[in-house]
């Protein structure tokens, strides 16, 4: 019981040591950096969009190496086929058996890099990994190694050749991240970095102990108050007018789905693990409400022939629905150091 004990107190000091080795590689974009963390805590998944060059890959590829994991990266094109990314069978001729040749998707980190440059039918085969973790193949079910992070990433600045994703598909993204370039004090550390020696990157845990840490995370206290702070929020997506949002009405033609208050909740429980509490607290919920909903608004022709962005309505919607008061400590068992 003891060890049990003293293994639990080490590997709650983790991620802040994966952290710090993460931000030894990659300078700057900390929002981004930190969002990854809570999809893994939380076990979503990650829809990034920012142009080329903005550290994507090599974030989670980074990651990937200090917690010994599997990474693979998929580029999407026209011409993918689902079996290039779930694998099929392969026909021996010497032994006259068919045998399972398995795809890129079995490992923990995958990157699909430009997901909208791919036809359907490869969507579809990756709605089933990440919503089920597992791949039909032949008639067979493949389970995909866990802890299993699929971040997929989006060019805005690029529309030839791009199939829109399906609003299906893109509800089972936990968050979507929008990165900014960096700036100039950044980027002079990037390219010192970049020119000078390598850096190598010490493999700080296994994908066994992310396991232990995600239970953990899920501990965490979560006020009823919060919970329906967050339906309220998702609610205000659906039907804006109950909520004195009249003028925004006809810009929204379709709401967030219950799946958006499942994680924000979940997301809100990551980030307070992160931040070293035992329980969430409002702002935990709040940070994380324009990464959850921004990418599940359906907006009208209206809205986009008046610029409106899902941004701008969110944020409109989170001045109408107040947040609750910060719970209190008394309530929240911490348990001793």
């Amino acid at each position: 019981m003891d060890d049990r004990q003293m293994e639990r107190g080490e590997i709650t000091s983790l991620m802040e040591n994966v952290l710090y080795e993460v931000k030894r590689i990659v300078v700057g974009q900390d929002h981004f950096l930190e969002r990854v963390l809570v999809a893994m805590l939380a076990q979503g998944h990650l829809l990034v969009e920012g142009v080329p060059g903005l550290a994507k890959t090599l974030t989670v590829k980074t990651l990937a190496r200090t917690l010994r994991g599997q990474f693979k990266r998929i580029q999407f094109t026209p011409d993918l086929l689902p079996a290039d990314l779930v694998g099929t069978r392969v026909y021996n001729q010497k032994s006259g058996e068919f045998s399972t040749s398995l795809g890129p998707v079995f490992c923990n980190l995958l990157l699909a890099d430009e997901i909208n440059r791919a036809p359907a039918k490869v969507q579809s085969a990756l709605l089933e990994v990440m919503q089920e973790y597992q791949v039909t193949i032949a008639g067979e079910t493949h389970k995909v190694p866990q802890p299993f992070l699929v971040m997929a990433t989006q060019n805005p600045i690029e529309t030839e050749g791009t199939y829109p994703l399906p609003e299906a598909q893109v509800d089972r993204f936990m968050m979507k991240i929008l990165i900014g370039y960096p700036s100039e004090d950044e980027e002079f550390v990037i390219v010192e970095r970049v020119t000078g020696p390598a850096t190598d990157v010490a493999a700080l845990a296994t994908p066994e102990q992310l396991s232990l840490l995600q239970q953990e995370c899920r501990k965490i206290y979560v006020d009823p108050d919060l919970i329906r702070y967050a339906v309220r929020l998702v609610a205000a997506t659906r039907e804006p007018a109950r909520f004195g949002l009249q003028d925004i009405a006809r810009y929204i033609t379709f709401g967030a789905s219950p799946r958006a208050t499942i994680h924000l909740i979940e997301g809100g429980r990551a980030l307070a693990f992160l931040r070293g509490r035992h329980f969430v607290l409002p702002e935990d919920v709040t940070d994380l409400v324009p990464d959850v909903l921004r990418h599940r608004l359906v907006l009208s022709y209206e809205a986009l022939s008046d610029g409106q962005s899902p941004d701008g309505l969110v944020s409109r919607i989170m001045q109408a629905v107040r947040a609750p008061d910060k719970p209190l400590a008394a309530h929240v068992q911490v348990p001793a150091e």
